[in-house]
């Protein structure tokens, strides 16, 4: 009986994790839940941005994050899983949105990997119908592709994917870079990171019920919970065929 109770609420445990909407936020199944930023909000003008609907319902707003500009860069602290954009720069047909993300000093604010990226596809953004696509690295050699439809959707799996294109920090506080950039392109929708493609999805698969209204859209900047990273080169180019 012992056993078959331990193997019960296991099971119920995975559950939990598994239909919960994971950002990382109060609440949600972490060692280190989000924890707000001293002065925060967004400093950047022309930006805007939304915390993840989890980090709302559990108090946390847009001030709980901070987005500031120091030199060339986009300073981003996190606090809650946010989301980061400028309404006057959207994207439509064949198109690559990347950026350099660097970490200074790895996981500085969290205990384990914590991941940040790029989105594309944003409509509706900042309200509850809103819906959009990112691609994040992990300092650990993992990256995901999920987005919100407007529920949040994982396009490879719960854990993400490792893949040797995938930076790696050497430890924490050491510093990391990741160059990730998303492109819609003949039908197909990719990831890229440092260089290599490291995932591909047909755009059909990617604009439908539950997932994305259209690979239109706006694009910007994704950040999970306990993040300190600078962005430089966040740029929008056309792609032909």
């Amino acid at each position: 009986m012992a056993g078959s109770a331990l193997v019960l609420v296991a099971l119920l445990i995975v559950f939990f994790i598994a239909t919960s909407r994971l950002v990382g936020g109060p609440g949600s199944p972490t060692a280190d839940g989000s924890r707000a930023v001293t002065d925060g909000g967004i400093k950047v003008s022309g930006w805007v941005g939304t915390v993840d609907a989890a980090e709302e319902k559990a108090g946390m707003t847009i001030d709980s994050a901070m987005l500031t500009q120091e030199g060339d860069a986009l300073h981003a602290t996190t606090g809650p899983a946010t989301t980061y954009w400028m309404n006057d720069a959207p994207a439509s047909g064949d198109y690559t949105v990347k950026a350099t993300f660097n970490e200074p000093k790895y996981m500085n604010l969290n205990s384990h990997p914590h991941p940040y990226g790029v989105f594309i596809a944003g409509n509706d953004m900042g309200t509850p119908n809103q819906t959009g696509l990112y691609c994040a690295a992990y300092g650990n050699g993992k990256f995901i592709v999920r987005g919100f439809g407007p529920a949040p959707f994982m396009m490879n799996g719960f854990f993400g994917q490792a893949n040797d294109a995938v930076h790696k920090a050497p430890g924490g506080g050491q510093p990391l870079i990741q160059h990730i950039a998303l492109s819609v392109k003949g039908g197909k929708v990719e990831c890229a990171i440092n260089g290599a493609v490291v995932a591909s999805y047909d755009k059909a698969v990617l604009v439908t019920a539950g997932k994305l209204k259209s690979t239109d859209g706006l694009y910007g900047l994704r950040f999970a919970h306990n993040t300190d990273v600078l962005v430089t080169g966040l740029t929008l180019t056309r792609n032909t065929q």
